[in-house]
Protein backbone atom coordinates (compact mmCIF):
# COMPACT_ATOMS: atom_id res chain seq x y z
CA UNK A 1 0.00 0.00 0.00
CA UNK A 2 2.67 2.19 0.94
CA UNK A 3 4.97 1.74 -2.21
CA UNK A 4 0.82 2.51 -4.25
CA UNK A 5 0.92 5.73 -2.16
CA UNK A 6 4.24 6.83 -3.49
CA UNK A 7 3.61 6.23 -6.75
CA UNK A 8 0.21 8.15 -6.42
CA UNK A 9 2.20 10.95 -5.15
CA UNK A 10 4.42 11.03 -7.65
CA UNK A 11 2.16 11.09 -10.42
CA UNK A 12 -0.24 14.08 -8.89
CA UNK A 13 2.88 16.05 -9.05
CA UNK A 14 4.61 15.11 -12.32
CA UNK A 15 0.94 14.86 -14.10
CA UNK A 16 2.52 12.09 -16.58
CA UNK A 17 2.66 8.28 -16.42
CA UNK A 18 5.75 8.19 -17.96
CA UNK A 19 8.29 10.84 -15.75
CA UNK A 20 6.55 9.29 -12.87
CA UNK A 21 7.24 6.05 -13.86
CA UNK A 22 10.83 6.93 -14.10
CA UNK A 23 11.11 9.15 -11.36
CA UNK A 24 10.08 5.85 -9.23
CA UNK A 25 11.72 3.73 -10.91
CA UNK A 26 9.29 0.86 -12.59
CA UNK A 27 7.95 0.63 -16.09
CA UNK A 28 4.97 2.60 -17.02
CA UNK A 29 2.60 -0.25 -17.09
CA UNK A 30 3.81 -1.10 -13.56
CA UNK A 31 2.65 2.45 -12.22
CA UNK A 32 -0.74 2.20 -14.22
CA UNK A 33 -1.43 -1.18 -12.55
CA UNK A 34 -0.52 0.24 -9.21
CA UNK A 35 -2.79 3.35 -9.33
CA UNK A 36 -5.68 1.31 -10.41
CA UNK A 37 -5.08 -0.88 -7.59
CA UNK A 38 -5.10 1.07 -5.65
CA UNK A 39 -8.68 2.75 -6.53
CA UNK A 40 -9.86 -0.67 -6.70
CA UNK A 41 -8.47 -0.69 -3.24
CA UNK A 42 -10.28 2.56 -2.04
CA UNK A 43 -12.92 1.86 -4.35
CA UNK A 44 -13.41 5.29 -5.89
CA UNK A 45 -11.63 6.66 -9.15
CA UNK A 46 -8.38 9.11 -7.80
CA UNK A 47 -7.09 9.67 -11.85
CA UNK A 48 -9.08 10.93 -14.74
CA UNK A 49 -7.21 9.79 -17.65
CA UNK A 50 -8.18 9.10 -21.18
CA UNK A 51 -4.86 8.81 -23.22
CA UNK A 52 -2.90 10.75 -20.83
CA UNK A 53 -2.98 11.75 -17.49
CA UNK A 54 -6.00 14.72 -17.26
CA UNK A 55 -5.49 15.06 -13.62
CA UNK A 56 -7.02 13.95 -10.15
CA UNK A 57 -10.92 13.23 -9.57
CA UNK A 58 -12.03 15.42 -6.79
CA UNK A 59 -11.72 12.31 -4.29
CA UNK A 60 -8.27 11.56 -5.96
CA UNK A 61 -7.32 15.46 -4.37
CA UNK A 62 -8.71 14.06 -0.71
CA UNK A 63 -6.63 10.97 -1.38
CA UNK A 64 -3.81 12.90 -1.97
CA UNK A 65 -3.47 14.95 1.37
CA UNK A 66 -3.80 11.56 3.10
CA UNK A 67 -1.09 9.32 1.47
CA UNK A 68 1.05 12.63 1.69
CA UNK A 69 0.59 12.53 5.46
CA UNK A 70 0.78 8.43 5.55
CA UNK A 71 4.07 8.47 3.32
CA UNK A 72 5.48 10.76 5.59
CA UNK A 73 4.36 9.25 8.84
CA UNK A 74 5.80 5.75 7.31
CA UNK A 75 8.91 7.28 6.78
CA UNK A 76 9.52 9.33 10.12
CA UNK A 77 9.30 5.89 11.74
CA UNK A 78 10.93 3.97 9.74
CA UNK A 79 13.72 6.62 10.27
CA UNK A 80 13.53 6.29 14.22
CA UNK A 81 13.93 2.54 14.46
CA UNK A 82 16.85 2.95 12.20
CA UNK A 83 18.24 5.63 14.04
CA UNK A 84 17.36 3.52 17.49
CA UNK A 85 19.84 0.84 15.95
CA UNK A 86 22.84 2.57 14.33
CA UNK A 87 22.59 6.23 14.21
CA UNK A 88 20.94 8.52 11.39
CA UNK A 89 21.36 7.54 8.10
CA UNK A 90 19.22 8.27 4.84
CA UNK A 91 18.95 11.54 2.81
CA UNK A 92 18.24 14.97 3.26
CA UNK A 93 16.54 17.11 0.24
CA UNK A 94 17.75 20.18 0.56
CA UNK A 95 16.37 23.30 -1.90
CA UNK A 96 18.02 26.69 -1.99
CA UNK A 97 17.44 29.32 -3.51
CA UNK A 98 20.56 30.66 -5.84
CA UNK A 99 21.63 33.21 -3.91
CA UNK A 100 21.80 31.42 -0.51
CA UNK A 101 23.86 28.03 -2.41
CA UNK A 102 27.35 29.19 -1.30
CA UNK A 103 26.24 29.89 1.95
CA UNK A 104 24.31 26.81 2.61
CA UNK A 105 27.71 25.30 2.43
CA UNK A 106 28.10 26.61 6.86
CA UNK A 107 25.10 24.18 7.60
CA UNK A 108 25.10 21.12 5.33
CA UNK A 109 29.25 20.65 5.98
CA UNK A 110 28.76 20.70 9.75
CA UNK A 111 25.56 18.56 9.68
CA UNK A 112 27.63 16.20 7.12
CA UNK A 113 30.08 15.91 9.66
CA UNK A 114 28.57 15.26 12.93
CA UNK A 115 26.14 12.75 10.95
CA UNK A 116 28.78 10.93 8.02
CA UNK A 117 25.82 8.40 7.10
CA UNK A 118 23.31 10.97 5.48
CA UNK A 119 23.61 11.78 2.03
CA UNK A 120 22.48 15.64 1.23
CA UNK A 121 21.43 16.79 -2.34
CA UNK A 122 21.24 20.08 -2.94
CA UNK A 123 19.29 21.63 -5.64
CA UNK A 124 18.43 25.49 -6.40
CA UNK A 125 14.59 26.85 -6.50
CA UNK A 126 12.84 29.79 -6.24
CA UNK A 127 11.57 30.50 -3.11
CA UNK A 128 8.30 30.01 -4.35
CA UNK A 129 9.30 26.83 -5.37
CA UNK A 130 10.76 25.61 -2.13
CA UNK A 131 7.34 26.17 -0.83
CA UNK A 132 5.55 24.20 -3.09
CA UNK A 133 8.10 21.13 -2.89
CA UNK A 134 7.97 21.16 0.99
CA UNK A 135 4.02 20.46 0.85
CA UNK A 136 4.25 18.09 -2.09
CA UNK A 137 7.00 16.47 -0.01
CA UNK A 138 9.45 16.13 -3.46
CA UNK A 139 12.13 18.23 -1.06
CA UNK A 140 12.54 17.78 2.52
CA UNK A 141 13.95 21.59 3.84
CA UNK A 142 14.70 24.52 2.18
CA UNK A 143 17.18 28.00 2.46
CA UNK A 144 15.05 30.81 2.18
CA UNK A 145 14.05 34.28 2.40
CA UNK A 146 12.25 34.49 5.88
CA UNK A 147 10.54 37.88 5.04
CA UNK A 148 9.10 40.00 2.33
CA UNK A 149 6.23 37.17 1.14
CA UNK A 150 3.94 35.06 2.27
CA UNK A 151 5.53 31.68 3.88
CA UNK A 152 2.61 29.60 4.70
CA UNK A 153 2.83 27.23 7.98
CA UNK A 154 6.35 26.53 7.85
CA UNK A 155 8.62 26.13 11.04
CA UNK A 156 11.70 28.46 10.30
CA UNK A 157 15.21 29.15 11.79
CA UNK A 158 16.94 32.39 10.88
CA UNK A 159 20.77 31.90 9.93
CA UNK A 160 21.84 34.79 8.72
CA UNK A 161 20.79 38.45 7.42
CA UNK A 162 21.78 39.19 4.06
CA UNK A 163 23.56 42.36 2.88
CA UNK A 164 23.33 43.59 -0.78
CA UNK A 165 26.59 44.31 -2.62
CA UNK A 166 27.23 45.79 -6.27
CA UNK A 167 29.96 43.50 -7.93
CA UNK A 168 32.13 45.13 -10.37
CA UNK A 169 35.45 44.56 -12.62
CA UNK A 170 37.72 46.52 -15.06
CA UNK A 171 37.52 50.09 -15.59
CA UNK A 172 33.99 49.94 -13.82
CA UNK A 173 35.69 48.85 -10.59
CA UNK A 174 37.73 52.26 -10.33
CA UNK A 175 35.15 54.17 -8.90
CA UNK A 176 34.13 51.44 -6.09
CA UNK A 177 36.01 49.39 -4.20
CA UNK A 178 37.59 48.62 -0.70
CA UNK A 179 36.20 51.33 2.21
CA UNK A 180 34.09 53.06 -0.03
CA UNK A 181 30.00 52.51 -0.45
CA UNK A 182 27.28 53.38 -2.94
CA UNK A 183 23.85 54.60 -2.79
CA UNK A 184 21.02 53.09 -4.71
CA UNK A 185 20.48 55.90 -6.51
CA UNK A 186 24.09 55.77 -7.65
CA UNK A 187 23.06 52.81 -9.89
CA UNK A 188 21.42 54.45 -12.27
CA UNK A 189 23.79 54.71 -14.89
CA UNK A 190 25.78 51.26 -14.54
CA UNK A 191 25.37 48.59 -17.23
CA UNK A 192 23.66 45.76 -15.14
CA UNK A 193 22.76 42.15 -15.05
CA UNK A 194 20.46 40.72 -12.77
CA UNK A 195 18.22 37.55 -11.45
CA UNK A 196 15.14 36.87 -12.87
CA UNK A 197 11.92 38.72 -11.97
CA UNK A 198 10.88 34.90 -10.94
CA UNK A 199 13.31 35.82 -8.17
CA UNK A 200 12.45 36.99 -4.57
CA UNK A 201 15.96 38.43 -4.42
CA UNK A 202 15.24 40.25 -7.98
CA UNK A 203 11.76 41.33 -6.71
CA UNK A 204 13.35 43.11 -3.75
CA UNK A 205 15.88 44.73 -5.42
CA UNK A 206 13.72 45.92 -7.93
CA UNK A 207 12.04 47.46 -5.04
CA UNK A 208 14.89 49.28 -3.73
CA UNK A 209 15.40 50.36 -7.06
CA UNK A 210 12.29 51.80 -7.93
CA UNK A 211 12.75 53.76 -4.47
CA UNK A 212 15.50 55.15 -5.29
CA UNK A 213 14.10 56.09 -8.95
CA UNK A 214 16.04 53.82 -10.99
CA UNK A 215 14.32 52.44 -13.31
CA UNK A 216 16.65 51.36 -16.35
CA UNK A 217 15.70 47.26 -16.74
CA UNK A 218 18.54 45.11 -16.74
CA UNK A 219 20.14 44.05 -20.41
CA UNK A 220 20.85 40.98 -19.64
CA UNK A 221 18.96 38.67 -16.89
CA UNK A 222 19.78 34.98 -15.65
CA UNK A 223 18.48 32.75 -12.97
CA UNK A 224 21.93 31.59 -12.21
CA UNK A 225 24.56 33.92 -9.92
CA UNK A 226 27.11 32.11 -11.30
CA UNK A 227 26.14 33.55 -15.02
CA UNK A 228 25.84 36.75 -13.32
CA UNK A 229 29.60 36.68 -11.80
CA UNK A 230 30.90 35.41 -15.10
CA UNK A 231 29.47 38.42 -17.28
CA UNK A 232 31.03 40.77 -14.96
CA UNK A 233 33.87 38.91 -14.63
CA UNK A 234 34.07 39.27 -18.79
CA UNK A 235 34.11 43.31 -18.62
CA UNK A 236 32.07 45.98 -19.26
CA UNK A 237 29.41 45.06 -16.36
CA UNK A 238 28.11 45.03 -12.94
CA UNK A 239 25.19 43.24 -10.72
CA UNK A 240 23.86 43.20 -7.68
CA UNK A 241 23.89 39.80 -5.24
CA UNK A 242 24.07 39.20 -1.40
CA UNK A 243 27.43 39.68 0.39
CA UNK A 244 27.78 36.28 1.21
CA UNK A 245 26.79 34.87 -2.43
CA UNK A 246 29.90 36.61 -3.63
CA UNK A 247 32.18 35.97 -0.96
CA UNK A 248 33.92 32.94 -2.51
CA UNK A 249 34.53 35.30 -6.08
CA UNK A 250 36.60 38.24 -4.26
CA UNK A 251 38.97 36.00 -2.19
CA UNK A 252 41.61 36.50 -5.22
CA UNK A 253 41.03 38.28 -8.62
CA UNK A 254 39.41 41.41 -10.39
CA UNK A 255 36.51 41.75 -8.57
CA UNK A 256 35.04 43.94 -6.03
CA UNK A 257 32.53 43.88 -3.49
CA UNK A 258 30.72 47.37 -2.84
CA UNK A 259 28.65 47.87 -0.26
CA UNK A 260 24.97 49.27 -0.92
CA UNK A 261 23.70 52.03 1.46
CA UNK A 262 21.41 54.64 1.82
CA UNK A 263 19.24 52.53 2.68
CA UNK A 264 21.62 49.44 3.89
CA UNK A 265 18.96 46.85 3.35
CA UNK A 266 18.77 43.56 5.21
CA UNK A 267 17.28 40.41 4.71
CA UNK A 268 16.85 37.56 6.96
CA UNK A 269 17.46 34.07 4.76
CA UNK A 270 17.16 30.78 6.87
CA UNK A 271 15.82 27.22 7.15
CA UNK A 272 12.15 26.48 6.78
CA UNK A 273 10.84 22.73 7.18
CA UNK A 274 7.17 21.30 7.25
CA UNK A 275 5.15 21.80 10.44
CA UNK A 276 5.51 17.98 11.47
CA UNK A 277 5.41 16.28 14.76
CA UNK A 278 7.13 14.35 15.37
CA UNK A 279 9.96 15.32 13.23
CA UNK A 280 11.81 12.69 10.67
CA UNK A 281 15.17 12.27 12.93
CA UNK A 282 17.58 13.79 9.90
CA UNK A 283 15.16 16.56 9.88
CA UNK A 284 15.26 17.03 13.78
CA UNK A 285 19.08 16.90 13.24
CA UNK A 286 18.96 19.65 10.81
CA UNK A 287 17.01 21.55 12.80
CA UNK A 288 19.29 21.46 15.62
CA UNK A 289 22.24 21.76 13.38
CA UNK A 290 20.50 25.48 12.21
CA UNK A 291 19.79 26.52 15.55
CA UNK A 292 23.37 26.46 16.93
CA UNK A 293 24.51 28.12 13.67
CA UNK A 294 22.01 30.90 14.17
CA UNK A 295 22.87 31.02 17.96
CA UNK A 296 26.79 31.64 16.48
CA UNK A 297 26.03 34.24 14.37
CA UNK A 298 23.32 36.40 17.31
CA UNK A 299 26.58 36.33 19.31
CA UNK A 300 28.53 37.47 16.57
CA UNK A 301 26.54 39.83 15.41
CA UNK A 302 25.86 41.38 18.66
CA UNK A 303 21.86 41.07 17.94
Amino acid sequence: MIAKLEMFITLARTRHFGRAAEEVGVTQPTLSAAIRQLEDTLGTLLVRRGSRFEGLSDEGERVLVWARKIVADTRTMREEIMAAKGGLSGTVRLAVIPTALAASARLTSRFSHNHPNVRISIRAATSVQILEQLVDHSVDAGLTYLDNEPLGQVRTVSLYSERYVLLTNGDIKDKYGPGRSVSWADLADLPLCLLTPDMQNRRIIDRHLAEARVIDAPRIESNSTIALVSHVLSGGWATILPEQAVAPFIQSGPLVATPIVAPDIRQNVGLVVAPREPQRPVIAALLQEARRIAAKYKAKSGS
